[in-house]
């Protein structure tokens, strides 16, 4: 397995939420990109319309089964891009970071994480999109 490091250096200020400023990875021998994901089940229906709390479960939970289907875990995510639609639901992502994360990554060392604001996603239903790099 790579040797992965996070951390928040002392020349740039503390993380707006659950996430690092840096990795750093070593020896990787393998690199895993996981497309954007979206809250749809293993059967494509979309997963809580209308309800943003549920579709992280949903986004979070497909990131997870991607992981799972190369003998990953949370441990070898380097890095995380969010898409949101709704600028109101920034302290909801928050909050479901805050809530969500330390069991994801008990050692408390969250991936850094991009932030965008965006139009829409594939389909107006859609109010989150996440994509992950994992180093294996």
């Amino acid at each position: 397995m790579a040797e992965i490091t996070i951390y928040n250096p002392e020349g740039l200020g503390k993380p707006l939420g659950q996430y690092s400023q840096i990795t750093r990875v070593k020896n990787v021998s393998e690199w895993m990109f996981i497309a954007g994901q979206v809250a749809t089940d293993k059967a494509g229906n979309i997963v809580g319309a209308d309800d943003f709390d549920a579709q992280c479960v949903q986004v979070f939970a497909n990131i997870e089964a991607a992981l799972a289907s190369a003998n990953a875990g949370w441990r070898n995510v380097v890095q995380f891009t969010t898409y949101l639609v709704h600028s109101q639901d920034i302290p909801k992502f928050m909050a479901y970071r805050k809530r969500e994360f330390p069991r994801m990554f008990p050692d408390g060392k969250y991936p850094p994480n991009t932030l965008l604001m965006i139009d829409r996603l594939v389909g107006e239903p859609f109010l989150i999109e996440v994509q992950a790099t994992a180093a294996l």
